[in-house]
């Protein structure tokens, strides 16, 4: 199937994307974000606030042990490492229905350049002092009675999304 061992994955290019959870209550969330991380090869996972750290039974349930392949920090507060990869290059977006927000259907990607997303809490979404800090927020267009996804699956859909754009399908 193709499957790259832990020392593979460590070692194979890894798609320019980051993904920051800010204050993601849920242990199960958490897992499932690495899972996806590692299966788009992103570089990194930034654990904030009252986000949990593996190692975790909980965390471990969905990651299915990619908690142990994607590389992650922990960082006590969001505004931190929003700060850190800006003076990196990082364009920061914050995933969140606010005014001006870039539909993920009008998003336009530049190859070239590196990303870092931020998922929110499940009940507050992304804290307001931090999407204010971003370079725009990206919305994910919803068209039923409820219009919020659950973090894990918000997740899976930006991650998809922006890997594609970024071509490194080729």
């Amino acid at each position: 199937m193709n499957r790259l061992t832990v020392e593979e994955f460590k070692d194979e290019k890894k798609t320019p994307l980051v993904v920051i959870l800010d204050n993601v209550r849920s242990l199960h969330n958490v897992g499932s974000v690495f899972r996806t991380a590692d299966a788009f090869l992103l570089e990194a996972v930034y654990l904030c606030g009252i986000t949990s750290t593996p190692p975790h039974a909980e965390i471990h349930k969905t990651a299915l042990g990619a908690e142990n392949t994607v590389h992650w920090e922990y960082y006590e507060d969001t505004h931190s490492v929003v700060a850190d990869l800006k003076r990196k290059g990082y364009s920061v977006f914050a995933i969140e229905q606010a005014k001006g927000s870039t539909k993920l259907t009008d998003l336009q990607l530049d190859p070239k350049m590196k990303y870092a997303v931020i998922l929110g809490n499940e009940v507050k979404g992304v804290q307001q002092t931090v999407v204010d800090v971003c370079d725009n927020c990206i919305e994910i267009p919803q068209f039923g009675t409820k219009h919020s996804l659950n973090v894990s699956v918000t997740g899976g859909i930006i991650i998809w999304e922006m890997f594609k754009q970024m071509s490194f399908l080729t």
